[in-house]
């Protein structure tokens, strides 16, 4: 009742956001609560006075966002939900998926900031497993459609979706390609799953935004954001659709029945 949200998009184009959080400080707005790294980065560059609440999957730290999880000091604060370096985890959740496969793709978006730790992330792993690993990139829907292109070209046997909202919003699309050309892939929040992807491993991001907002409501009742520790989204997920599975002729091993959110 006493409370007007004021949205802005930039429809995965991040060289929009610069200009979209000035507009917000010039409104201005009470509070911003940004959802995506590149968001967080373009509204803390904006204001240094505006609360401002972020909810990444990427390093606060690492992204210069705060110095400190515990007391971020300034007008910052949020949630990570370690998103971007679950690669390792993911491709080995692939790999028992496809136990035949012995190359990989990793899709990331050239122009997240987060895709290189996601990338040396996935290559430790794809070394320690004896498995090889290609990088293959979009930032555009035709891009997209180019990389699942290359990866049939070079006899890529499943594919990782590197975390990025830019690929969630794409997420028809993605799914789309891997049935398109047969290709297994696992995703890295469950909207993936839910609507045909075969699977997905994450943090629920539905837990992570509702923190965001938790602490939002926090600001607007007079705490300062530099004094409340940045949070860490507790809740992770496994989901496997069957019916994707299927189609490609996989087995689901029992043990990931038993611990994975099944789709039938």
């Amino acid at each position: 009742r006493n409370v007007a949200i004021k949205y802005r998009s930039a429809d995965s184009r991040f060289d929009r956001l610069p200009a979209l959080a000035d507009d917000l400080v010039a409104d201005p707005v009470t509070a911003i609560i940004a959802l995506a790294p590149a968001a967080a980065v373009a509204a803390k560059a904006a204001t240094a006075t505006i609360p401002i609440v972020f909810a990444t999957g990427a390093d606060p730290v690492d992204l210069g966002l705060v110095s400190n999880f515990n007391r971020p000091g300034g007008n910052i604060t949020g949630v990570t939900f370690v998103s971007n370096t679950l690669g390792a985890k993911r491709l080995d959740l692939l790999r028992e998926l496809v136990p035949s496969a012995t190359i990989f793709g990793l899709l990331v978006n050239p122009g997240n900031p987060t895709s290189e730790p996601q990338i040396r992330d996935a290559q430790a792993a794809a070394r320690e497993l004896g498995v090889q690993l290609l990088i293959l990139k979009a930032s555009s829907e035709r891009e997209t459609d180019a990389a699942f292109e290359s990866a049939v070209q070079q006899s890529v046997n499943a594919v990782i979706i590197g975390a990025d909202s830019l690929f969630i919003s794409r997420r028809d699309q993605l799914v789309g390609l891997a049935a398109r050309f047969a290709i297994p892939a696992i995703h890295f929040v469950r909207e993936f799953a839910d609507i045909g992807g075969l699977a997905s491993y994450g943090p629920s991001q539905t837990d992570a935004y509702s923190l965001a907002g938790t602490y939002a409501a926090r600001i607007l009742k007079g705490e300062k954001p530099g004094d409340m520790p940045i949070q860490r989204a507790a809740k992770f997920e496994l989901v496997i659709n069957l019916k994707p599975a299927k189609a490609l002729g996989l087995t689901v091993p029992m043990h990931l029945q038993q611990i994975a959110e099944i789709i039938e």
